[in-house]
């Protein structure tokens, strides 16, 4: 099956166009600003970064390599930040490498990234007004982090019917969906925890990242707000998760006691008759011819 590589480049205007270096090196000339998506890039699409954009190599090292904590590095003229969003199949997590400069934004994913899209078509449409460097980035983080909400709630009423479920009728399928959302929710933990400590010191000014000023701050803590509201639910429905568990178990354990009570009672009514015909069977075979 073929590699699909996609992307777009897009200038503060809303005008869109492919990823081609031709294109690029004319709005690096031009000097605009603008954002360039790279969506699962080809080896030549990758080489953009060393030029025309001449990124440190081991910025570009980063670029290609997945599976990162969230992060974020300062270079001499360009930030580089890890962030995640959600929105992925069956709540699949989305990595997204982000470098910023006073002069552009540049994205790298290899998986599908919906946040992306309305944020996209919005800048198109001229619906989102033109921002600058730091404000750039924001509204891409904080679509990110916007992305883990529907996903939240999708796994709230998840949760929801399983709850229901087990206290009806239990069985093997609904812990293994126990299971199965507590992996998630896990891998989940892994990531917002350091991007929402990395968004409070983004937010209290600690880092510096290009056309950051204290108005612009206000916008970061916005989204460290978020991630702090993500961090909780995901504790909050981890625990409802391990409580279904434990509700599962201990129903089981009641309907195994049931059976053994009733087996009890069968052995109880039978041991007499079992006494009787074994000590006869063995004492008095003289009956029996």
């Amino acid at each position: 099956m073929a590699i699909h590589h996609a992307g777009f480049l897009l200038d503060v205007d809303g005008a869109e166009g492919d990823v081609s270096a031709a294109l690029v090196r004319r709005r690096l000339e031009r000097g605009d600003f603008f954002w360039l998506d790279l969506h699962d890039p080809s080896p030549e699409q990758l080489d953009l970064l060393r030029d025309p954009f001449g990124l440190h190599p081991l910025a570009v090292e980063d670029a290609e390599h997945f599976g990162q904590r969230p992060k974020l590095e300062v270079f001499d003229d360009f930030v580089f930040l890890v962030a995640y969003g959600a929105g992925g199949r069956h709540g699949a997590l989305v990595e997204v490498h982000c470098f910023l400069s006073g002069r552009w934004l540049i994205t790298v994913h290899r998986t599908d990234c919906p946040a992306f899209e309305e944020l996209r078509r919005a800048t198109v449409e001229g619906r989102a007004p033109a921002p600058g460097p730091a404000l750039a980035l924001h509204r891409v983080v904080d679509a990110l982090a916007d992305s883990f909400f529907p996903e939240l709630a999708r796994l709230d009423d998840q949760i929801d019917r399983l709850e229901d479920g087990v206290l009806r009728e239990p069985d093997e399928k609904q812990l293994q969906q126990v299971f199965r959302l507590k992996r998630r929710l896990v891998q989940w933990r892994k990531v917002i925890t350091p991007e929402r400590d990395l968004f409070a010191r983004l937010a209290a000014g600690v880092v510096e990242i290009p056309g950051m000023t204290s108005d612009v701050e206000r916008y970061y803590r916005d989204v460290y707000d978020h991630l702090i509201r993500i961090s909780d639910l995901v504790d909050s429905y981890r625990d409802l998760l391990t409580g279904a568990m434990d509700v599962y178990l201990s129903t089981v354990s009641n309907r195994l006691n049931e059976i053994m009570k009733r087996l009890t009672i069968v052995a109880t009514v039978f041991l007499p008759l079992m006494f009787i015909v074994g000590f006869f069977g063995m004492n008095f075979g003289w009956m029996v011819r």
